[in-house]
């Protein structure tokens, strides 16, 4: 399910001159275990089968959404394909 936020549509590459907060979106622990979860997937997913994902995150003045393939997913940061990080507290949605 598709988030209900308003969501700007934005490039991979433009990711990497934004700032984020440092406090989590997510309030919910059900949420952020979700998003984990999510994020695992659309790694393994991105990894071996090269598919996309839409992730919508928010940076200090907006809220985003990228579609793009899950490099590499740690406990605080994803990779994008193309280099892009971003930070896991800034991501409010995974969409597989």
């Amino acid at each position: 399910m598709e988030n209900q936020v308003t969501s700007q549509v934005i490039e991979k590459e433009s990711i990497t001159s934004l700032q984020f907060k440092s406090s989590d979106v997510l309030q919910n622990e059900t949420a952020i275990r979700k998003r984990k979860s999510d994020l695992y997937r659309a790694m393994i997913l991105g990894n071996v089968y090269h598919v996309k994902c839409k992730i919508v995150f928010a940076s200090n003045e907006e809220t985003y959404k990228v579609e793009t393939t899950v490099w590499a997913a740690t406990e605080n940061y994803v990779t994008l394909k193309g280099g892009a990080i971003i930070p896991v507290r800034s991501i409010m949605e995974v969409i597989l």
